[in-house]
C-alpha cells in the first residue's frame, strides 16, 4: 500500500486519536494538531514514534482562525513535502447545553466557526494547493460529520446545524473536486466514547440498552479510525462524495 502524508485536524484526543493511530498503523505519515500547546500532545507524539515506523507532528491550530490554517498547511509542507490526505476531524460541542430557545450568539458563532467555518476553509486553502502541485497519488479529503446531521437535539442545536453544514461540504467539495480525481468523503459517527460523551454516559448507557443501536455498545473511537483507514487506502476510489455511517446501526430504520 502507497505510504500518504496526511494531517488530521483535532487529532490529539478522542476520535481524532483513534484516527491518528489507525492510520499510523497502516503505515502512513501522520500530522495532527489541535488548540493546546504542544507539551499537552508530547506523550501522545511519543507513543507514536515509539510503536510505529512512519513520521509524526504536532502542529498548534485553532482552525476557526485564517492565519492558523494556513501556517498549519505551510508547517506541514515544510515538515512532510506534499499533502495528499486531509481528515477534518476538529470539533467542539457547545459548553453549555442550552435548549434552542435560549441558545447564544457567541454559542453559535464558536460552534460554527470550528466544526463548519474551520472545515470548509481549511478545505478550501489545501485543495488548492493539491491541485496546484497534484503529483499523480491518491488524493483525498474525509470529513468527520455525526449522527446529529439528520438527528434534531434541541438542547445543542448549534452542533446539530454545524454538522448538517458539514454534511453539505462534503457534497460540494466532492463535486468541484471530483474532475480532478480527488475523492471526498464523510465518516458519520453515532454514539462514541470520548470526552465530549462523557457528561452523558449514564444517559447512552440507558439508551443503548434500551435498543438504540443495533450494535448493543458504545462505539470507540479507534471504530472510526478503521473507517478512515480504509477510505485513505483507496478502497472506495468509486464512492466520492458518500457517507459513511459508523453508528452501531444506530440509523437503520427499523419496525
Amino acid at each position: 500500500m502507497e505510504t500518504k502524508n496526511v494531517l488530521v485536524t483535532g487529532g490529539g484526543r478522542g476520535i481524532g486519536a483513534g484516527i491518528v493511530r489507525a492510520l499510523a498503523e497502516a503505515g502512513h505519515n501522520v500530522a495532527f494538531c489541535g488548540r493546546a500547546d504542544a507539551s499537552a500532545n508530547a506523550a501522545f507524539l511519543d507513543e507514536l514514534k515509539a510503536k510505529f515506523s512512519g513520521k509524526f507532528a504536532y502542529y498548534q491550530c485553532d482552525v476557526s482562525k485564517a492565519e492558523d490554517r494556513e501556517r498549519l498547511l505551510d508547517n506541514f509542507q515544510a515538515d512532510f513535502g506534499e499533502l495528499d490526505v486531509l481528515c477534518n476531524n476538529a470539533g467542539v460541542a457547545p459548553n453549555v447545553r442550552a435548549d434552542v430557545l435560549d441558545m447564544s450568539e457567541e454559542s453559535f458563532d464558536r460552534v460554527m466557526g470550528i466544526n463548519l467555518k474551520g472545515s470548509f476553509f481549511l478545505t478550501q486553502a489545501a485543495a488548492k494547493r493539491i491541485l496546484t502541485n497534484n503529483n499523480g497519488k491518491f488524493h483525498c479529503i474525509i470529513n468527520t460529520g455525526s449522527i446529529s446531521a439528520d438527528v434534531a437535539s434541541i438542547s445543542r442545536g448549534e452542533y446539530c446545524m454545524s454538522k448538517a453544514g458539514v454534511a453539505m461540504a462534503t457534497k460540494l467539495w466532492a463535486v468541484r473536486l471530483a474532475e480532478a480525481g480527488i475523492c471526498v468523503y464523510e465518516v458519520r459517527p453515532g454514539v462514541i466514547h470520548s470526552d465530549m460523551t462523557s457528561c452523558v454516559t449514564e444517559k447512552y448507557d440507558k439508551l443503548i440498552a434500551q435498543g438504540l443501536t443495533l450494535q448493543p455498545r458504545w462505539g470507540e473511537p479507534d471504530d472510526v479510525g478503521r473507517c478512515v483507514a480504509m477510505l485513505v487506502s483507496g478502497a472506495l476510489l468509486y464512492s466520492t462524495g458518500q457517507v459513511i455511517n459508523v453508528d452501531g446501526g444506530m440509523t437503520v430504520a427499523k419496525l
